[in-house]
């Protein structure tokens, strides 16, 4: 497991309603580190925010936590039924 893997997770448990019902997997890809958040679709707004910002703060915080390490990280959110 990644630390970017665990920021995320652990961003996303604080953000929806049901955190345990969150699932964070990770993968490489093509010399990235591909981190996919799997959330019950009511929470998946939580977590995009208004205009995308809370997913971007998201998604700043996995590059910020793996930027030293040299490594690119992409995280995508996904709901119930694997929908962007």
């Amino acid at each position: 497991m990644s630390r970017a893997r665990d920021v995320v997770e652990v961003v996303a448990r604080a953000l929806v309603d049901r955190a345990d019902a969150v699932t964070v997997t990770e993968a490489e890809h093509h010399g990235t580190l591909v981190v996919e958040v799997h959330v019950p679709e009511s929470g998946l707004g939580r977590l995009i925010g208004r205009q995308g910002r809370t997913a971007t703060a998201i998604r700043t915080l996995a590059a910020a936590t793996v930027d030293a390490e040299g490594l690119r990280v992409n995280v995508e959110f996904r709901d119930d039924h694997g929908r962007r």
